[in-house]
């Protein structure tokens, strides 16, 4: 390469190295990331992904008592649920109830899937029965019972049967997931390639971003499946592979091709271009790529399995578009030289010269960097008004009321729930202890039960509610309360079962005793969350700030970031609280409220949030800091360095607000929480936070946010068609 090299330290130079080497060997680069991409994607077909299992959602109490049930052999089987309705409503006749019970048994009598059918159960009302169809042990296929259920359906012509329960409504919603995620993919591409004409006016350059992106996620999902085997797979990690992966791939990408695109039009050859590009915006791709993963490797502090896989998925698909970018796009580069804008799209190009970089921005920066006190108070209001309902956000674990509602299999369990309550809440009180004193803990556990039910906040649950261990050390009470799951007052029930009911009864007996069941599972999983989300918070924010502040060898310019982050992240907050927990727009978007939100949902957000945020961050104080490092005065430096970047940052949070927005039109509410947060955040980000906040923050504090090495100048690489261009100092 002909431009003199930047002296950089010896992180920076990775980047830069790696365009050298991609420059002047591109075939053996380009060729080594179809080989990479080709056997990653193999692994996806070779290697079964190990999903999460029953074990690796245990968490607290609530899991030591699933472990005690299922140690003892106590684990009840899976059921099928029939619900029996008269055709046309009112009271069901019970002999045809126990006609359909009978027919059942008969029809599915041998079936390897099957365990047992139950008698028909009356309904209270008298208006619906229900059928239980116990499941083999591991029986997860239950598509045959559901012919047989249509076939007896079809010989009681004057009932309705409806058939519902764990089994089916997981394969409900998996047919469900994967049909949302086949539409949500055959719109995002096509939308995103669309933004990248727009960008570039031309349909090669266009084309490059979406392809490193598309091929960093496949890769990803095949290496996925083979980690999978050591943090397994939680269902939805796919998605946000999918969601996470083509944000960040076309935004690295992006940054890249607009850097070399604007040093070529300087009159600087392919080759210079590239290695500059490599030594700024490769640099900034390579730092808010750390950021991003350090920021999301915060999720193992938690110690939850889903929040394991999550972080893993996503942490590997970052890392895989920054390898790819900073690899096989400067060879790309070199390979194609200037038909890299071709073929233009006329219109477009000449709109896009015309205008120039930072046409529009230019506009709103004027004011911002001339009334900076009135800009910062202005825009700080508007953000600290959207975020300010986050303080009275509510968690709760999915449920019913969070499955998709024109399921028809999550409308039988939510009618089977109604009609017959004992089905709904229920809490298991385990108790271990020497098998000589299984009297004594039964006579206790029948005390408790008996005050369980004088307190009023429990009922009886309509079928046997102890079990005893064959060896007789374990005990289990089952005790049903009327609550749906979702009423906060299951919390309070649980807590006074554990601290007082539970100690009470089992007083002076030398036992061990754990308290489960779903709610308790949810209140551990909150609770759980909820102690170590402080830890969480703070080692993103640090590190975030410690990264920033090696990064730009600027305190200021750290704590500046480390705030914004912090109003970016309270503003989605906000947006979640009033969108999904009040119900605002819940019509246009196409769900019902269920009047909180999804446990893992706002600190998944967060850290996502931050690391994505970084991206803008580090681009922009880059360019910034070019031009102090030029001599330039701070104001205009802030100016011209916001300026000339806001068009690759307004396009790349174009492609991500799309592609988010995309996610929120699914069906599944988490995936529809994260999909509209994630948008509204990230369209603030960048206009409001990027666009005011920062500038006019820059200005304020002018030439003392930048140390004085920076505004002295240093080293830079430079020729006669164009200005220097700063080595970066970053580490």
């Amino acid at each position: 390469m002909s431009a003199a090299p930047p002296r950089t330290r010896s992180v920076s130079q990775i980047p830069l190295r790696a365009a050298r080497w991609s420059a002047t060997h591109p075939w053996w680069a380009i060729g080594g990331w179809v080989v990479f991409v080709v056997v990653c994607t193999s692994l996806t077909v070779l290697v079964p992904t190990q999903a999460m299992d029953d074990d690796d959602y245990r968490v607290g109490e609530s899991g030591r008592a699933e472990a005690w049930i299922e140690e003892a052999r106590l684990t009840e089987a899976d059921h099928e649920l029939v619900l029996v309705t008269a055709a046309g409503g009112g009271d069901l006749d019970p002999g045809d109830a126990d006609a359909v019970a009978q027919d059942l048994g008969d029809a599915l009598a041998g079936q390897e899937h099957v365990a047992g059918v139950g008698d028909a159960v009356l309904a209270p009302d008298g208006a619906a029965a229900m059928v239980a169809i116990e499941l083999a042990v591991d029986a997860d296929d239950v598509s045959g019972i559901q012919g047989v259920v249509d076939d007896v359906a079809a010989d009681h012509p004057g009932l309705v049967l409806a058939q519902a329960g764990d089994a089916s409504v997981d394969a409900a919603i998996d047919e469900r997931v994967a049909q949302d995620l086949a539409g949500a993919e055959a719109v995002a591409l096509p939308v995103t390639v669309v933004l990248m004409v727009l960008a570039f006016g031309a349909l090669i350059a266009a084309g490059i971003p979406v392809l490193l992106a598309a091929t960093s996620v496949l890769a990803t999902l095949g290496i996925a499946a083979a980690l999978s085997h050591v943090v397994p797979a939680e269902p939805t990690v796919t998605s946000m592979i999918a969601l996470i992966g083509m944000a960040v791939g076309v935004d690295y990408t992006l940054f890249y091709l607009k850097r070399e695109r604007e040093e070529r039009a300087r009159g600087r050859t392919t080759v210079d271009a590239v290695e500059i590009a490599a030594a700024t915006s490769g640099h900034s791709i390579v730092v808010s790529g750390v950021a991003v993963v350090v920021s999301l490797a915060a999720l193992y502090l938690l110690q939850l399995a889903m929040f394991d896989s999550l972080a893993t998925g996503a942490i590997v698909v970052v890392a895989v578009a920054v390898v790819g970018s900073i690899t096989v796009l400067p060879a790309l580069l070199v390979t194609l030289g200037r038909w890299v804008d071709r073929p233009r799209v006329p219109l477009l190009w000449r709109i896009g010269r015309r205008v120039g970089p930072g046409g529009v921005s230019r506009r709103v920066l004027g004011p911002v960097t001339r009334r900076p006190v009135v800009a910062v108070v202005a825009a700080g209001l508007v953000c600290g008004v959207v975020a300010a309902p986050a303080l009275g956000l509510r968690l709760h674990g999915a449920n019913l009321d969070t499955l998709p509602q024109d399921l028809a299999e999550v409308r039988t369990l939510q009618q089977v729930a109604a009609t017959f309550p004992s089905d709904g809440s229920t809490l298991d009180v385990v108790v271990r202890g020497a098998a000589d004193a299984q009297d004594e803990v039964a006579a206790a556990l029948d005390g408790l039960a008996r005050d369980a039910l004088a307190s009023g906040r429990f009922q009886d649950p309509g079928a046997p509610a102890r079990a005893v261990a064959a060896d007789g050390r374990t005990h289990v009470l089952t005790l049903a309360v009327p609550l749906a799951e979702s009423d906060p007052a299951l919390d309070d029930v649980v807590r006074d079962l554990r601290a007082d009911l539970v100690p009470a009864a089992l007083d002076g007996l030398d036992v061990e005793t754990a308290v489960g069941g779903g709610p308790a599972y949810q209140l551990d999983y909150t609770q759980r969350q909820s102690e170590r989300m402080p830890f969480v918070i703070g080692a993103v924010l640090l590190l975030t700030l410690v990264m920033m502040a090696a990064s730009f060898r600027s305190l200021p310019v750290a704590l500046i970031s480390t705030g914004l982050n912090l109003l970016s992240v309270g503003v989605a907050f906000g947006v979640l609280r009033m969108v999904f927990q009040e119900g605002w727009l819940a019509g246009p978007l196409g769900f019902t409220s269920p009047g909180f939100v999804i446990d893992w949902i706002p600190l998944f957000v967060m850290v996502v949030l931050v690391g994505l945020s970084m991206d803008y961050h580090v681009f922009v104080l880059s360019r910034v800091r070019e031009r102090v490092q030029r001599g330039v005065e701070p104001r205009t430096a802030v100016r011209e360095g916001i300026a000339d970047s806001a068009g690759v940052v307004t396009s790349a949070a174009a492609v991500m607000v799309s592609v988010f927005a995309i996610f929120a039109t699914l069906s599944m509410l988490e995936l529809k929480m994260m999909g509209v947060v994630l948008a509204v955040a990230i369209l603030v980000d960048a206009t409001l936070v990027r666009l005011v906040l920062l500038p006019g923050i820059l200005t304020l504090l002018g030439g003392r946010v930048w140390p004085r090495a920076a505004r002295r100048g240093t080293p830079a690489v430079q020729d006669a068609t164009g200005p220097a261009v700063p080595a970066p100092a970053l580490t």
